[in-house]
């Protein structure tokens, strides 16, 4: 009785109404981030999916012009193919380094698209191999003892050089100087500052964005719409923090958001990072300084 003539019983059974409340708010808030956690899975597993079909369209396109040359190229492999990194990455690249052929006895060039002729003398039959793997650095020399092909994370210009050695130069493989990398994605953005390949700084964030539509509350189109209005908050958020960045910047991410911002670094890569900003940029800043390497 005291407690309806103080108003308490009010008062409590108000507050039982926001604690079910508060409940009901926690499950849904569950619900969403599952939701999001699906939805970011399905997304890397398109990507790499695209991947993988790059990979395959161009393997079919070197079979093809095999074909057109009579066919005897039909069955060409690749010797070895292995994905280099750290310690491994610098080993092989001091072995490139260190081989020499004698005055003009090696030929580097980096291909993004047409093999040049010079290159193609001393491959010969093995020649689409170099159109599989491009853009890449191909280094051979004129006794056939050399014939490798590497996709650089930093791929130069395109060139052709003779040369007693192969000419391999450090940045384009490995973290060198001041820099930053960037990942981004639909609802993650997260970005390293770095000294060679030290990090110096980091920021990150995630973006409340709703992951795919379920049944119920919305209809498709007003679903997709708040969906789509969410991520381009989140790109601006993104943008902003990476326009503060001096000196070079590597973006990597979704493919899908990466074209929204590639106008503001050196280059851009897609990646399968998944997880929170910080280790997401992790295993985005493993990606990106790996390198692929081709036995001719």
């Amino acid at each position: 009785m005291l407690d309806d003539l103080l108003g308490r019983t009010a008062l409590r059974e108000r507050i039982d109404e926001l604690e079910e409340e508060l409940h009901h708010r926690e499950r849904e808030l569950e619900a969403e981030r599952e939701r999001r956690r699906e939805a970011t899975t399905a997304r890397q597993d398109a990507e790499e999916r695209v991947n993988r079909l790059e990979d395959r369209i161009a393997d079919l396109e070197g079979r093809v012009e095999a074909d057109a040359n009579g066919g005897e190229t039909r069955d060409l492999a690749f010797r070895r193919e292995e994905r280099l990194r750290g310690t491994r990455l610098e080993s092989v690249l001091s072995r490139l380094e260190s081989f020499d052929a004698g005055p003009e006895g090696v030929l580097t060039a980096m291909i993004d698209g047409t093999v040049p002729d010079e290159l193609a003398d001393l491959l010969s039959d093995r020649t689409p191999l170099l159109r599989r793997a491009a853009p890449c650095l191909a280094v051979a020399d004129d006794a056939g003892t050399l014939a490798v092909a590497l996709r650089p994370p930093i791929a130069p210009d395109p060139f052709v050089e003779w040369g007693a050695t192969p000419r391999i130069e450090q940045s384009w493989f490995l973290p060198t100087g001041e820099h930053a990398v960037g990942i981004v994605r639909a609802d993650v953005f997260a970005l390293g500052r770095f000294d060679g390949p030290e990090r110096v700084g980091f920021e990150g964030f995630e973006s409340d964005v709703k992951g795919d539509h379920s049944k119920g509350g919305f209809s498709q189109g007003r679903f997709e719409r708040i969906r789509d209005g969410q991520i381009d908050d989140h790109l601006d958020r993104c943008r902003e923090a990476l326009e503060s960045v001096e000196g070079p910047l590597y973006l990597t991410g979704e493919r899908a958001v990466l074209s929204e911002l590639d106008d503001v670094a050196r280059i851009t890569k897609p990646v399968d990072a998944t997880g929170d900003p910080e280790p997401a940029l992790d295993d985005a800043v493993r990606d990106l300084w790996t390198t692929t390497c081709y036995g001719l």
